[in-house]
């Protein structure tokens, strides 16, 4: 029996339509460097972004082509989020903080026609353009700078490529172009956008979103019980455009019709804080990193600025310390957990607890990674390939399914060429996502370590994330890793490797006594060493691969604290 609905494609183009119809008014803000914010409403985003498609289109870009951004959150940014793949053409961003040869080889791999570029990021790009050999047209994104700017970086750029580039200067690409195109009628099945995984284990891996798998995830994330957020909300979008196409809020804003502050490249703690008090956001996201550097400045400058609007943002990426969610609902702001990856296009759970708890029953349930969105199906599987029960207890590797998780990697070619399934990653219809946890019968996800970073110490498992959240608890300690290093008695004992704050001191004693009493005895480090900071992967992520490396080169040096 077929049913007597119309049968309406998911496109990108209908959250677009959607936007500057509905909800014309609503408001995007750009940071600028003077300390300024700039504004367009959704219906003047929209209209520039049907001139854009006019430009790409003059620039000969057709269906299937893929368009890169090298930019940060901002105005022209979201255009091109809209215009890209509502034209039929695949949206690329390009994560600006991985190593230039990285990007070289994503760029590459993709096959990118056309490049836009923000003005700040020139110069990395001059070192990167003779390596992008597919990328034909680059197209600058000035900003509000001073229109003089444009006749002095766009030759210089055109000869850096040393092949034949054209350079094209984005206001002047876009200017006099009409204000509507005629976005055509794609198959939701058609790919949309792509992001590359950040390459912590080898080459990074191009994951491609479709029209249909973003429009879900668009509705799925703006649910109350996830992120959310409605045309009632003003939110700071600090996670980056180019990092899992910024959790997928510009599409969610579009949908529900949500205000966006976009920060540009100001994601230090001051500018931050003065664009919370200057647009009044009350809902936020970003990494730990970001919230870690917030509370800092100010704890440091009481008064400087009025954060008093802000009333939760979601934080992923990786996992959220308690001390610092306690720090913050101190503020009176709510940080929530949520999760996800490259491959779930991000979002699968968030974090929120069950409804008429108080907050002492409640903080239970904030510290796990929250119940599964709609459409997200999981699974635990044990080490011999077992289902495990979601009885809270049951430890296996998290594995996930649905219409906006990845079934393969692109192997680059034809733009709808996909890689056969990595055994690796993929199986019987499945995501192996690589993470390890458990799920209570009720539904909150609790994860306790990626599948790579337990440590195991004679035949027992160590979660070095459980140790780190307890270790940064301490209020000398700043930040916390700890790893797992050979050990001739146990195979792998963990190595606490911690960040202490300014003027603040600690011994190596005294933090093997703070985590007394809080893990069991045997899974207490007794290898420490002080470092000035841990080091980060592309996302915000401590980097635990590089303090592997550096360990086993003799770069860190553990101090033997045994235990009293």
């Amino acid at each position: 029996m077929i049913s007597t609905m119309q049968d309406v494609p998911l496109g990108i183009r209908r959250l677009l339509e959607h936007a500057v119809t509905v909800y014309p008014d609503q408001k995007l803000f750009t940071a600028q460097g003077d300390g300024s914010l700039t504004v367009a409403t959704f219906a003047e985003a929209g209209a520039n972004a049907a001139r854009l498609a006019h430009g790409l289109t003059e620039l000969g870009v057709t269906a299937g082509d893929r368009v890169a951004t090298l930019m940060w959150n901002n105005e022209e940014h979201i255009e091109a989020y809209f215009a890209v793949p509502a034209m039929g053409a695949v949206l690329h961003t390009l994560n600006l903080r991985l190593p230039g040869e990285q990007i070289a080889f994503i760029a590459n791999h993709a096959e990118d026609r056309v490049l836009l570029v923000d003005h700040t990021l020139l110069p990395a790009l001059v070192a990167l353009l003779p390596a992008m050999k597919t990328v034909e047209h680059v197209v600058v994104n000035h900003g509000a700078l001073d229109a003089a700017a444009v006749g002095t970086d766009l030759p210089a750029l055109a000869s850096a490529a040393g092949r034949p580039v054209e350079v094209h200067d984005y206001a002047s690409l876009i200017a006099g172009r009409p204000d509507t195109f005629d976005w055509p009628e794609v198959p939701e099945t058609t790919a949309a956008a792509m992001c590359y995984t950040s390459g912590t284990t080898g080459d990074p891996k191009g994951v491609v979103f479709s029209h249909r798998s973003i429009f879900l995830n668009a509705m799925g994330s703006a649910l109350p019980s996830m992120m959310g957020i409605s045309s009632a909300d003003r939110v700071l979008a600090i996670v980056p455009q180019f990092h899992v196409l910024s959790w997928g809020l510009p599409y969610i804003a579009f949908l529900g019709g949500t205000e966006l502050v976009l920060p540009g490249p100001f994601l230090q703690a001051e500018p931050l804080a003065k664009m919370i008090q200057k647009t009044r956001v009350n809902k936020a996201a970003g990494v730990p990193t970001i919230w870690q550097g917030l509370l800092a400045y100010l704890e440091a400058n009481p008064g400087a600025a009025d954060v008093s609007s802000l009333k939760e943002a979601v934080v992923g990426g990786s996992a959220c310390p308690p001390s610092l969610m306690e720090a913050y609902d101190r503020l009176g702001i709510t940080l929530i957990h949520a999760y996800g990856m490259t491959e779930t296009s991000p979002l699968v759970t968030v974090a929120r607890p069950p409804a008429g708890l108080s907050p002492e029953e409640a903080w239970p349930y904030r510290l796990t990674q929250g119940r599964f969105v709609a459409n997200v199906a999981a699974r635990l599987v044990g080490a011999g390939g077992e289902i495990l029960p979601w009885d809270g207890v049951s430890a296996g590797e998290l594995e996930l399914r649905g219409p906006w998780i990845a079934g393969s990697y692109y192997s680059g070619g034809a733009a709808t060429g996909a890689a056969a399934a990595d055994p690796e990653k993929f199986h019987d219809g499945w995501l192996r996502t690589g993470d390890v946890g458990h799920i209570s019968p009720d539904g909150y996800l609790t994860l306790t370590d990626r599948a790579k970073d337990v440590i195991k110490s004679g035949g027992e498992w160590i979660s070095s994330v459980e140790l780190e959240n307890l270790l940064m608890a301490h209020p000398a300690v700043a930040e916390a890793s700890v790893i797992g290093v050979p050990d001739d008695r146990w195979g792998e004992r963990p190595f606490a490797l911690v960040v202490l704050r300014p003027g603040v001191e600690a011994t190596f004693p005294e933090l093997r006594e703070f985590l007394s009493g809080k893990v069991a005895r045997w899974q207490v480090p007794e290898r420490w060493q002080v470092i000035a900071e841990v080091p980060k992967t592309s996302v915000g992520k401590f980097d635990k691969r590089r303090l592997r490396q550096q360990y086993a080169v003799g770069e860190l040096v553990a101090e033997l604290v045994p235990a009293p």
